[in-house]
């Protein structure tokens, strides 16, 4: 049995990967702020140590990994909505490259003071998002993991910091570190605040549906247990010292996607009046520096992992929908 700690392992994705560990037997540790965006009630249902804290405070974090004997660190813990990164770009400084900077010397000293065996055990693996590349053309290739940074946003930024600080703690420090890169997630128990989950819970709720710009942004979108999988391919098949990109070769146009969940609404849960939710779509006043394409390419992990998507997007995206229309703390009351 290995001892993970689980950093934002009450967060979206974090969440799928403490469900994944518990029923592989291993012992998970969660340590998490328990911000707005998280939710205890997503791992209830697994054995898990769930640690309420900051990973920017030293003392809790190298308790948490000498007391609990940690194996694998996997880190989930960011603040991560751009707005949000636009209007309070300090909140996303403190945890996401303090609190990664942290965390990397919590966890060398841990990797020092380990005996031999564990030391050769260890892992570091840093999750972290494809907004590090920057903005693609609509003709532009994919990004790979050699593609340069080139973050638009205070989020991306932030983000790109703390991958600087993972490799840099690899490459000086000998500290065995991994880092991933995933493009647009999707799945159950994600916050409302985000694009799906807004749409959805918007369309229920009869209010307007609202879309930046035109609509024509571009986005990769990738099933978070299938993400959930690839990184622990990458924590346990995975080269140290590498970067691992991982995409649910699904580009999509935002206004393309709204119309698809729309579609799925209107099948499953019509409006009373008989007309299709893509009436209530508004156009919104465009964000600051909004990225007009994201796409990621899985080739390095389909040749190292074997790595796809398990399904096709469409069943996913109704699996998805399905279960927010089922969860009643997913739908807000009008």
């Amino acid at each position: 049995m290995t001892n993970f700690l689980i950093t934002g392992g009450a967060g979206f994705i974090g969440s799928h990967f403490v469900i994944k560990v518990a029923d592989l037997g291993h012992n998970a540790v969660v340590l998490d702020k328990l911000t707005y965006a998280a939710n205890p009630d997503n791992i209830a249902a697994v054995k898990h140590k769930l640690i309420e804290g900051d990973i920017a405070d030293f003392s809790l974090v190298s308790k948490i990994l000498h007391q609990e004997k940690i194996d694998f660190i996997v880190n989930f813990a960011a603040e991560s909505h751009v707005d949000n990164s636009i209007k309070a770009p300090e909140n996303f400084i403190q945890t996401n490259i303090i609190g990664t900077y942290n965390l990397l010397n919590c966890a060398l000293t841990h990797f020092q003071n380990s005996s031999n065996e564990k030391k050769s055990q260890f892992r570091f693996l840093h999750v972290s998002t494809d907004e590090v590349y920057g903005s693609l053309a609509a003709t532009d290739p994919k990004f790979n993991e050699e593609n340069p940074y080139k973050p638009n946003s205070p989020y991306s930024a932030s983000k790109a910091a703390s991958d600087h600080l993972v490799r840099a703690w690899h490459e000086t420090y000998g500290l065995p570190t991994i880092t991933t890169n995933c493009s647009n997630n999707f799945g159950a128990h994600q916050h409302r605040e985000k694009f799906i989950p807004t749409i959805i819970s918007s369309a229920i709720a009869g209010k307007n549906i609202p879309l930046y710009g035109n609509g024509k942004n571009i986005r990769d979108w990738i099933f978070v247990k299938d993400h959930v999988d690839g990184i622990y391919a990458a924590l346990t098949q995975g080269r140290l010292g590498e970067t691992y990109c991982f995409g649910g070769k699904c580009e999509k146009e935002n206004i393309e996607l709204a119309h698809e969940i729309c579609e799925i609404l209107d099948e499953i849960k019509p409006r009373q009046d008989g007309k299709s939710y893509k009436k209530q779509i508004t156009f919104i006043t465009d964000r600051l520096g909004h990225d007009k394409r994201y796409a990621i390419s899985n080739n390095k992990v389909s040749r190292e992992f074997g790595f796809k998507p398990s399904k096709k997007f469409s069943e996913r995206l109704r699996e998805t929908v399905m279960w927010y229309l089922d969860d009643k703390r997913a739908i807000p009351k009008k």
